[in-house]
Formats: C-alpha cells, structure tokens, sequence
C-alpha cells in the first residue's frame, strides 16, 4: 500500500483549511495510507516512511511559514540519500502571488532530490469554494497517481 504524507503550517486557518481538503481528497483513494501533520510535527520518520509528499504553506514575506522551514532545517542532513527522486507537489496560501514560496520550496526540494510530479496549487486572498476543490483534486490525483505507479 503507498503512503502520502501531508505536511502543513498555517497561522491565519486558511492553509489548515486547504490541507483538510487535500486530506479528503486523499482519503477517496482508499488503497492509499494518508495522513494529514502539521509541519511542525513531523521529522525524518515520516518523511521515510512516506511514498509521496504534499506540502502546504502560506506564504510570508514571499517565503513559506517558518514552520515549513523547521521541518526543512530538521531533516534534510539525516535524510540525504534517504528520500531521493520522492515525487511532491504544493498548496500555497497567499495574499500576493505565492510565487516566492514555491520558488523557495523548489531549491530546498532540489537539495533532497525530490521529484515535483503536479503543478502548485496557488490560492490568493480568502479561501473560496474554488481553491477548495482545487485542493481536494490535488489529495486526490496525488494519492491515486501514487497507487497506481505513476510517480
């Protein structure tokens, strides 16, 4: 059975609210172990023991939340050649244009040698019932794509 880990840090709820839409979005591919942790959270043991990553943040100062970082600064020495070619995608939350996080996310993602499988899902502003779909298609299609072998 593949494993999804979802990882997230939200301050205002709007980044909670779309890691509980790709939480349920996952859980509809039941051949697929999903669990939803907040970044904070989680260490090296979940990242080994997951087959694919989504990684949600908000954006500040046109960076990810701090949170997301900790996770990063935690588990990137232990994990070197431990997690390569592990395919993820993101969900940002942002007032701007979330283009900071993801390029940030991206370099940090290339020193583990993960593999980005999906486009980043871009929610600006408020969290509207749009960008809750989005984000319920995203658990989806990563937690199907990962049971069949696809990524």
């Amino acid at each position: 059975m593949a494993k999804l880990l979802i990882l997230f840090h939200s301050q205002s709820g709007n980044t909670l609210q779309l890691a509980q839409s790709v939480y349920r979005g996952a859980l509809a591919v039941e051949e697929v172990e999903s669990r939803l942790l907040r970044a904070t959270d989680a260490g090296l043991d979940e990242l080994l023991w997951c087959d694919g990553l989504l990684l949600g943040t908000p954006e500040n100062f046109g960076y990810m939340s701090g949170g997301l970082k900790d996770f990063f600064d935690r588990t990137y020495y232990p994990a070197q050649d431990r997690v390569t070619a592990k395919p993820y995608a993101l969900f940002i939350s942002c007032e701007n244009d979330g283009t900071g996080a993801v390029g940030q996310i991206e370099r940090i993602a290339r020193g583990y040698a993960l593999k980005p499988v999906l486009e980043p899902l871009i929610c600006r502003g408020a969290v509207s019932a749009s960008c809750l779909a989005q984000a319920h298609e995203l658990g989806m299609t990563m937690a199907a794509g990962l049971d069949i072998g696809i990524y």
